[in-house]
């Protein structure tokens, strides 16, 4: 079997306005029927892959190749963990969590009917506590971002077309991770502050919400 993963390169994860560029054909591995569970090692964590929409908000049936991938997911079972050090670190997100992963993590696998993904926990952005994206809880060093709109008219007042319009890299910090864990697995509090600053980052290519590594932000703007 198959399984199509489209994507573009944006980060972590983005929502976008806009159609996605890249095409990636990734075969998924498919597990027999007689095995009845799987138990992720050590600090791995087993994915149920959200279903994809097939239907447009105005119900309009979509064709496959308009149909987006979805990046987010329900946790179905964790590893035990990992060391560091001397220390031992249980898995961070519980079963039955909704999370938001990144886009090339994982292994892909068709399991009890359903598409699964095996993945590091440190591959998963962040926590989904509502359905509404603007409340992910960003996980370990992710900062999660809402991107500026993209300028419609130059400073003359002229109409840009969208092929000309520069791609937005500013934004308001929404929300951050605990931080990174240093090597005697004690937390680093990052420096972003949600609210109270904006960002210049690496190109979002159209999005309007981008989660971020902290490495991956350049400057603060004041």
């Amino acid at each position: 079997m198959l399984s199509l993963r489209l994507f573009k390169p944006a980060g972590d994860f983005a929502l976008s306005r806009r159609p996605l560029r890249c095409l990636v054909v990734q075969a998924a591995t498919v597990v027999a029927p007689k095995y009845t569970s799987i138990k992720p090692l050590g600090d791995r964590v087993l994915v149920k892959i959200k279903t994809v929409e097939e239907k447009s908000e105005g119900g309009i049936l979509l064709p496959s190749s308009a149909q987006t991938k979805p990046q987010a997911g329900e946790v179905v079972a964790v590893g035990e963990g990992k060391s560091i050090g001397k220390t031992k670190l249980d898995i961070s997100v519980k079963t039955g969590a909704k999370v938001v992963y990144s886009k090339y993590a994982g292994t892909e696998v068709e399991f009890d009917g359903s598409s699964h993904l095996i993945l590091k926990e440190d591959d998963i952005v962040g926590i989904l506590e509502t359905d509404d994206i603007k409340d992910l809880k960003p996980l370990n060093d992710r900062v999660f971002i809402k991107v500026a709109e993209a300028e419609e008219k130059t400073a003359g007042g002229l109409l840009l077309t969208e092929a000309s319009k520069e791609k937005p890299s500013i934004g308001t910090v929404i929300a951050v991770g605990p931080g990174p864990l240093d090597e005697e697995g004690k937390r680093q509090a990052l420096s972003a502050s949600p609210g109270k600053h904006s960002f210049v980052f690496q190109g979002t290519d159209g999005a309007n919400y981008i989660a971020l590594r902290a490495s991956d932000v350049m400057a603060i703007l004041s």
